[in-house]
């Protein structure tokens, strides 16, 4: 089985603790993503997982074997990195061949491998030239086909499209599901795009200063995040997080509201911290049974071609929401506008330690 478990890694470098606790686990055949910013861990962790970084603590099993102190050689697995790292002067198919050849493989085997990679990567046109030829996703994808040719148990994907322009990191997402699901193979994918996470991630691990802090499937990610970090960090544009009072005799209150608002199960006296994703605030002429209307004020418009982000200004709380393109073209910023919400699209936390709170 080429399931892999991570437990309780460990990695320090000096006084700077890179992982800390690190556990997760990737079912055999699965993609699954490791979400988090910049310096939160994710390349230490497949470092590690590949055999390239040691670690103070923590076990690595794959393929039910214990593989923590074992040869990179010897994981079965293959890793891609941030930039191609392809041989400028040999040629796409010294490049695919070169891992079989190091691996003492056969002439005919190789000859076969290299000349199924590079079909199943649509590279077979550019076999006899050399890497600095070829466009962006050309040169991905021949570090792909470098990486599977050696047919590994586990693929290690480490933020492969930071390099590419925004056509081809589309491109090379739907190229990479497109992978997945005619090979099999079990990929492990990090990056800090959650764009990427969500459009690949069969599951994801959200990262927070070296630790999976949650895991779960990309709508349940959105749609029920287990803490503030969470929801702050799936969501685009980010949600918003709300000042409220605290409660008192199951409600609470929100500054741009005149009334109160109800949640049960919650101690009176906890402080809130309150989240609306931008998508659930609409124009007061939607017909939302029990929606709650204030006045917003139009400070800021972001148009994205389909779709237009506006910033708004309410009393004691700023916020965002999204129109579509034809209806945000009716409003101007400094326009008073009334909008609505849901309140059963509220999501609540804990003001202190950021944990979801029950609505029940």
């Amino acid at each position: 089985m080429s399931e892999l478990r991570v437990k309780n890694l460990r990695r320090e470098f000096g006084s700077v603790v890179a992982l800390q606790d690190m556990s997760f686990e990737v079912a055999e055949g699965e993609f699954f993503c490791l979400l988090g910013p910049s310096s939160s861990g994710k390349t230490t962790t497949l470092r590690a997982i590949s055999g390239l970084e040691d670690l103070e603590q923590g076990v690595i099993s794959f393929d039910g074997q214990d593989v923590t102190n074992a040869p990179v050689q010897n994981r079965g697995m293959s890793m891609i990195f941030q930039t191609f790292a392809l041989y400028s002067h040999m040629s796409v198919e010294a490049n695919l061949a070169h891992p079989l050849q190091r691996d003492g493989i056969s002439q005919s085997e190789i000859k076969k491998r290299v000349g199924d990679v590079a079909e199943l990567l649509r590279v077979s046109h550019t076999l006899k030239r050399k890497p600095t030829t070829l466009s962006g996703g050309e040169q991905q994808r021949v570090a792909i086909g470098r990486a599977i040719v050696r047919r590994p148990k586990l693929l290690l994907l480490d933020e492969p499209l930071t390099n590419l322009d925004a056509k081809l990191r589309h491109e090379m997402r739907a190229e990479f599901k497109r992978l997945h699901r005619e090979l099999g193979m079990t990929m492990l994918y990090a990056t800090p795009d959650q764009l990427e996470a969500l459009t690949m991630g069969q599951r994801v691990g959200v990262i927070e200063n070296g630790k999976v802090v949650t895991v779960g499937t990309p709508r349940d990610l959105y749609c029920v995040p287990d803490n503030l970090y969470v929801a702050r960090m799936v969501g685009s544009p980010p949600i918003n997080i709300l000042p409220a009072a605290a409660v008192r005799n199951d409600q609470f209150q929100l500054s741009f509201l005149q009334s109160s608002l109800e949640i049960s199960s919650v101690p009176d006296g906890k402080k809130l911290a309150i989240g609306l994703r931008p998508h659930d605030l609409v124009l007061a002429e939607s017909d939302i049974t029990g929606g709650v209307r204030f006045s917003v004020k139009i400070k800021l418009t972001e148009p994205l071609g389909d779709v237009t982000v506006f910033d708004l200004a309410a009393q004691g709380a700023d916020l965002k929401m999204v129109l579509r393109e034809e209806v945000a073209a009716q409003y101007d910023v400094g326009d008073e506008i009334e909008v609505t919400f849901d309140p059963k699209n509220l999501h609540f936390f804990d003001h202190a330690g950021g944990q979801r709170l029950s609505k029940e």
